[in-house]
């Protein structure tokens, strides 16, 4: 296969190779053989739930076949995380197939996918099934009409990993909004993110005459308010999270005895993003601790999908830098978010204490940029280049007509340097997605209310889940 050249390269990290270039790179191939090989995956969330991608691959005897592993390998990698699945069916190559059989296991290189979207999201390792083209399962889709809940008075909060936030709403106007610092990643005992949530739904209380719902956001994995798997809980024991965290905010639902509703935060900024421009086929893509996403689909809901676009590959060369919590390579946690601020700052020649937290790290580079520093610039210009990648592979998943781009790692001067490279890098190598796809940032009152106001709208006051 030819290599991968961008028309754009990253200023500090020129060794880059956009996972959407090399994938375009690799079907071409496939499609130049004259006889590409059909490849089905289908995963299976519920039963009621299942998505379907169909591909192709290269046949038998090419010189190039041993790349059908790594591009499906990585393709499943995507998938698990924008969609998730507990089983993969596998239709079009039986090695193939035994390949992602093997990777995925609890014993494989992608052990923590294994663990964290098969065991803990669906109570048992990820499944993977070789089939036939005929026995691959129909596409099945579920979509939320949470949210756009105006009416009465309402509590919306977001557990953020240095703060967590906190608005009381009356009939859609903001009456009270309130940061609280916060430190819950390596907290041992969830009494304290309990006694931290409450005081903060306390707070909002006391500022309206009743409450009738409470709506909320953090990062994780949420499944009917159950919590699945949540970084702001990374410190407590597994035994005691599954005592103590899964069932919390069903606890608090009854407890509260009010319509009360919990997703992933960047469903809740995607929904904000839609609420506040009034479109749809919003990606929402926030950039601070991680890389937090969500999307609000064409017809205007949300999905019970996972999106946690962190884990997912945005870089394919073999010495991408590894994310320390999965292990893996390559993926967006290390490209958008403080680590990739962090990560840059040597290539720049920043030098700044290894032990200094990543968020100081990040107000200096800011500091820096405020000052016309060219070391500062050049660790915005190469987020840009990334992310102008990015967009072009998310959208080969999503139907994408608006992107909203918030985070502290987006603000100020720096962030406008990196959504007009990410522009650049739309208008050089996709011009179609340039005249497509908006890139957004909200505005003020978005920034200060948003995710409180599509927090809170999330439940339905007596009524069910449509």
């Amino acid at each position: 296969m030819k290599a991968v050249n961008p028309k754009i390269k990253p200023v500090l990290d020129p060794g880059f190779v956009p996972a959407v270039l090399w994938n375009r790179e690799f079907r071409a191939e496939a499609a130049g053989t004259g006889n590409p090989v059909p490849f089905v995956l289908a995963l299976e969330q519920r039963p009621d739930s299942v998505s379907v991608y169909r591909t192709s691959i290269l046949p038998k005897g090419h010189h190039d076949e041993h790349l059908n592993n790594r591009y499906v390998e990585r393709l499943v990698k995507f998938l698990l995380w924008q969609k998730g699945g507990g089983k993969i069916y596998v239709a079009g190559d039986d090695s193939v197939a035994g390949h992602i059989r093997t990777v995925y296991s609890p014993k494989g290189a992608r052990k923590f996918d294994s663990e964290i979207i098969g065991e803990k999201v669906y109570g048992h390792p990820i499944e993977v099934e070789s089939c036939s083209m005929s026995a691959i399962p129909a596409e099945k889709g579920t979509s939320m009409r949470l949210g756009r809940n105006l009416d009465g008075c309402r509590i919306g909060f977001d557990l953020g990993g240095s703060d967590r936030k906190c608005a009381a709403m009356i009939d859609g106007k903001v009456v009270y909004s309130e940061e609280i610092p916060w430190d819950p990643y390596f907290q041992k005992d969830p009494q304290y993110h309990w006694d931290g949530i409450i005081e903060t739904l306390k707070k909002a209380a006391e500022k309206m005459p009743r409450v009738d719902a409470i709506g909320g956001s953090a990062a994780g994995i949420y499944v009917n308010n159950e919590v699945r798997v949540a970084s702001l809980f990374r410190g407590v024991p597994a035994d005691v999270f599954d005592k103590r965290v899964r069932g919390m905010f069903l606890e608090m639902k009854k407890n509260w005895g009010v319509p009360f509703e919990i997703v992933n935060d960047g469903e809740v900024t995607a929904l904000a993003g839609s609420m506040s421009i009034n479109e749809n086929a919003v990606l929402g893509i926030s950039m601070g601790t991680s890389q937090a996403a969500g999307y609000v689909t064409p017809d205007g809901c949300i999905t019970q999908w996972v999106n946690e676009l962190a884990f997912v590959p945005n870089d394919y060369r073999p010495d991408a830098p590894a994310d320390e919590w999965s292990g893996d390579v390559g993926c967006g946690v290390q490209y958008f978010s403080q680590q990739a601020v962090s990560r840059l700052c040597g290539p720049a020649g920043i030098d700044l204490p290894a032990k200094m937290p990543l968020a100081e790290k990040l107000v200096a580079v800011q500091g820096l940029m405020e000052k016309g520093d060219q070391r500062a610039l050049k660790i915005y210009e190469t987020i840009g280049v990334y992310l102008g990648y990015a967009i072009a592979q998310y959208s080969d998943f999503y139907e994408i007509r608006n992107i909203l781009l918030l985070g502290r790692v987006l603000s100020g001067q720096g962030g406008e340097v990196i959504i007009a490279k990410a522009g650049d890098v739309l208008k050089a190598e996709f011009p179609e997605l340039g005249d497509l796809i908006k890139l957004r940032v909200p505005d003020e009152k978005q920034k200060r209310h948003g995710q409180a106001i599509a927090a809170a709208s999330l439940p339905v006051i007596g009524g069910v889940r449509s």
